[in-house]
């Protein structure tokens, strides 16, 4: 191939899917045998929610969708153990719930400046694993910080909202694109894959889209999701 396969992630930090599926879809780039340039796109699961939610997990969730807090436990046990699965250790007791907005402006900083994809990791591990608060800014600049880029420039971006603009017209492509939820994956402007699929399903979909630069064809179905 003459330049890499494109793939732009669109999620959201406090996706509990995304984290899953990012490591399923680098399990599917480490057995592609090409190169991959990943982009991760802003995605706002829940831009109402306050900065300093006041309850849990469980009380956000069984809020937000209606359901008995029994049900919610349920459902964060069985994501827990999927995490697991893919060496992710959730600890949903801790998780501080807040708005993303500051962190995808923060992760288009980071674009800008070469280590969105180390931001990217770090924001997911604090939020998920960690317990940290990735909704303030004073926070969202150490953790800048952590991964080498400049946590004075970092608070100033995110001080003067430089890049809400680039947020936003993210989500206005999500919209184009018909995407509802996520992690959504667009592969070479191709292929879409929704959800936190199997590494066979990213894996498939990466070859196709090389078979098909090559002009040649694989035989095989990109069946995990829908056109982007």
């Amino acid at each position: 191939m003459s330049s890499p396969i494109s793939v732009q992630i669109f999620s959201d930090v406090q996706c509990p899917w995304c984290y899953i599926g990012k490591r399923k879809f680098e399990a599917a780039v480490a057995e592609f045998d090409g190169e991959v340039d990943v982009v991760y796109r802003s995605f706002e699961l829940a831009p109402d929610t306050p900065v300093d939610y006041e309850g849990s997990t469980v009380d956000y969730l069984s809020e937000r969708k209606g359901l008995p807090v029994d049900q919610v436990h349920q459902m964060l046990d069985r994501v827990t153990q999927i995490a697991a699965n893919v060496g992710l250790e959730y600890d949903f007791e801790h998780v501080h719930q807040t708005n993303t907005v500051l962190a995808h402006e923060l992760l288009h900083f980071a674009k800008a400046n070469g280590l969105q994809l180390e931001l990217k990791e770090r924001l997911l591990r604090a939020y998920f694993v960690e317990g940290r608060h990735v909704g303030r800014a004073e926070e969202l600049a150490d953790l800048a910080a952590e991964v080498g880029l400049d946590r004075d420039a970092a608070a100033e971006s995110l001080a003067d909202h430089r890049y809400l603009a680039d947020v936003k017209a993210d989500m206005a492509q999500a919209v184009a694109y018909g995407i509802q939820g996520v992690p959504f994956f667009v592969i070479d402007d191709r292929y879409g894959i929704s959800g936190a699929q199997e590494p066979e399903a990213f894996l498939g979909a990466l070859r196709q889209a090389a078979a098909e630069r090559s002009g040649e064809s694989t035989g095989a179905e990109v069946d995990a999701g829908r056109g982007a």
